[in-house]
């Protein structure tokens, strides 16, 4: 097996709307000596590619429906910002203090429908892409255009787990990489036959970008080298948990 490595892209600027997220992170990963080769894989946070899609609302220009005034006082959250949930949901799975959890258009059972306050500027809320598929098809051909070379294209965003405290990445989108590796029917190292394993690669792959991405550090993208992957064509819906399989919903 081979040595894997993270590397921060580092010097993407701040991302306004109608924006190129391919060039940008291609210009940034030039400026600090980095270039693709095949294999590589490069991650990049919801966020930004949300700003250069224009989804971002202001708080003012909402009117909160009857509903988001009721959960807002049973969550302890701004009318406002529980309308934006409300209106990003297809289902609501759990509503709790401070939280409601539901289920995205996307297929994304997560906190809140992934509406987000945070790096956006007062009053500003960020929605999820979307459609995260195509926007990573979007940058990895414009990271084809600047270095000719494929990469696997992972667009990430933080979720809760349950069961368990905190947070990570986990992929929302993605492109030219498969999501799982399947190794169902395999031996294990005392011959034994898997009878269900498969490893959520592109999940694990989001984890590994967020260590040097963080939170607060500004750097929304990573690289990622030496991790052999499955290049193919792929969609995020692959990694959904069927509703027929789902003990949660």
């Amino acid at each position: 097996m081979n040595a894997v490595t993270v590397v921060p892209i580092q010097g993407v600027p701040e991302i306004r709307p109608g924006a190129d997220i391919g060039w940008e992170v291609a210009r940034a990963m030039r400026e600090c000596g980095l270039a693709l080769v095949g294999g590589d894989i490069v991650v990049i946070k919801s966020k930004i590619v949300s700003k250069a899609e224009r989804r971002l609302v202001f708080a003012k220009d909402i009117e909160p429906s009857a509903f988001a005034v009721s959960a807002a006082a049973l969550t302890g959250r701004e009318p406002r910002y529980m309308e934006l949930v409300l209106r990003e949901s297809v289902r609501i799975v759990r509503m709790g203090p401070g939280v409601i959890i539901s289920e995205t258009k996307h297929g994304f059972v997560l906190a809140n429908a992934g509406v987000d306050g945070s790096n956006t500027g007062a009053g500003v809320y960020a929605l999820l892409p979307e459609s995260p598929d195509a926007s990573a098809a979007n940058i990895r051909e414009r990271l084809f255009d600047a270095f000719g070379v494929y990469a696997g294209v992972i667009i990430s965003d933080t979720f809760g787990r349950p069961w368990r405290e905190g947070q990570c990445d986990l992929a929302i989108g993605i492109c030219g990489i498969a999501p799982l590796s399947d190794e169902t029917g395999t031996k294990d190292a005392y011959g034994n036959v898997l009878r269900y394993t498969k490893a959520a690669v592109a999940d694990e792959l989001a984890g590994a970008a967020e260590l040097v991405c963080g939170k607060t550090e500004n750097v929304p993208a990573a690289l990622i080298r030496g991790y052999e992957f499955e290049a193919r064509e792929s969609a995020i819906d692959e990694v959904i948990m069927p509703m027929e399989r789902d003990l949660f919903r």
